[in-house]
């Protein structure tokens, strides 16, 4: 066997390795764990103002969907090969049964048209967010990652669309200060307006 073929059969084994160590995984009530880049990585449930901003983001995004195809959900693990996700939310159909994994685990990355994530403070947590997840959901193809940064300076709301699976990157990127209305232009949540109802007034 070559070097070549001897890393490229390690790192398979390494994903896999993760992969069964994750499904493995029995965390106390209120952690979770996710698989990015590689890496498993532990969360806990988030403060209240992250709390706060991801339930009226719930249900301002749930009354626009209502009585449609389509539905907001949350705590549920997203799958795309070995990486799992677990989205503060994500927009989905209403009936969501062909996209479960086979194993149960969760629902593919195909299914997710527009996902949603609120920062948590912590260097590791914001780059998880910023960048991490922003080159994941990138990869998976995923139409629309909007992040909702509560610790960007005065507070931003960024909107990547495009997707470049190749590139690990996206084709537009739109960031806004709080008090500033961003739209969503595609897919089922088009025309969804996040603005001080759900980030709070512009800051000082």
């Amino acid at each position: 066997m070559s070097q070549a073929q001897s890393e490229t059969s390690n790192a398979i084994d390494l994903d896999e390795v993760l992969w069964q160590a994750w499904k493995a995984m029995d965390l106390p009530e209120g952690y979770h764990a996710e698989i990015i880049e590689g890496a498993i990585e532990v969360s806990p449930t988030g403060r209240y103002a992250h709390s706060q901003i991801v339930f009226l983001l719930k249900e301002a995004l749930g009354d626009f969907l209502k009585g449609g195809d389509f539905a907001a959900r949350s705590d549920t693990n997203i799958i795309h090969e070995r990486s799992a996700w677990v989205p503060d939310l994500f927009v989905v159909a209403r009936d969501p049964e062909r996209y479960v994994t086979d194993d149960g685990l969760g629902l593919t990355a195909a299914s997710v048209r527009v996902v949603f994530e609120v920062t948590s403070p912590g260097h590791r947590n914001l780059k998880r967010d910023r960048d991490r997840k922003c080159r994941e959901y990138a990869c998976a193809g995923i139409p629309v990652y909007v992040l909702i940064d509560d610790y960007d300076e005065q507070g931003t709301v960024t909107l990547f669309t495009g997707p470049r699976p190749d590139k690990a990157d996206w084709e537009d990127i739109h960031r806004v200060p709080y008090g500033t209305e961003v739209t969503i232009p595609e897919g089922p949540a088009k025309g969804f307006v996040i603005g001080e109802a759900i980030t709070g007034p512009k800051r000082s």
